[in-house]
């Protein structure tokens, strides 16, 4: 059996989340990049492993997991040494789950949003309604931390890694202001002190951040 294989490009947070899983786990895997401008995603191989043809796909032993949220669960429940990141007791693994969830319908549409807002599209307000529902997304992240370390508790789980990835992403846009979100900026700070934070996150974000930055000017 060879190594699980990991499809995308880490410019994206939801490939990062991945990454920082593997790494979280000690996995030996292989990365293929796949570049979405050179449509690599839409080729005739590429859609007989992933029909919607997104970035991540997992291939292992042959077989085919697409969607990050699945695929970083997957890979805790078939490579960790313990359940710790993804929980076995049943109202721990719900509270991840509806982390997870939050962070696929709420913060990550709030972040593909503001990638809108280029050049060609300057509306104020639309930009001030989609700054607005960032900040209520942090606002949720602030509450959801609570007077724990994590997002699920005080332990880290896979729910940190999929927000992590589109947090430290989507800031680039709306900064989360340390005094108005104390809790959500000390658990950046601990996540980024991870041993594997810069080769799982930080290259990646490095590169999509000078992205923004250009398209924002």
């Amino acid at each position: 059996m060879g190594k699980p294989i990991i499809y995308g490009t880490d410019l994206s947070p939801a490939v990062r989340s991945v990454l920082l899983t593997a790494h979280a786990i000690g996995l030996d895997y292989e990365f293929r990049e796949i570049s979405l401008q050179k449509n690599e995603h839409k080729t005739e191989e590429y859609l007989k492993k992933n029909p919607q043809h997104t970035i991540p796909t997992l291939e292992d032993d042959g077989k085919c997991i697409w969607d990050s949220h699945a695929i970083i669960t997957y890979l805790v429940g078939k490579y960790a040494k313990d359940d710790s990141l993804y929980p076995k007791d049943l109202y721990k693994r719900a509270v991840v789950d509806q982390r997870l969830h939050f962070e696929s319908s709420v913060l990550s549409p709030r972040m593909s949003r503001m990638f809108t807002f280029g050049p060609s599209n300057k509306d104020p307000q639309a930009l001030e309604s989609a700054k607005t529902a960032i900040l209520e997304a942090y606002d949720f992240l602030e509450k959801f931390i609570g007077s724990n370390q994590y997002f699920a508790g005080d332990s880290l789980t896979v729910a940190d890694f999929s927000i992590l990835a589109t947090f430290s992403t989507v800031i680039n846009f709306v900064p989360a202001e340390q005094g108005k979100f104390p809790k959500i900026s000390s658990w950046l700070d601990r996540l980024t002190k991870l041993p594997y934070y810069q080769k799982a996150n930080g290259e990646g974000l490095e590169k999509i951040s000078a992205f923004i930055k250009k398209m924002s000017s």
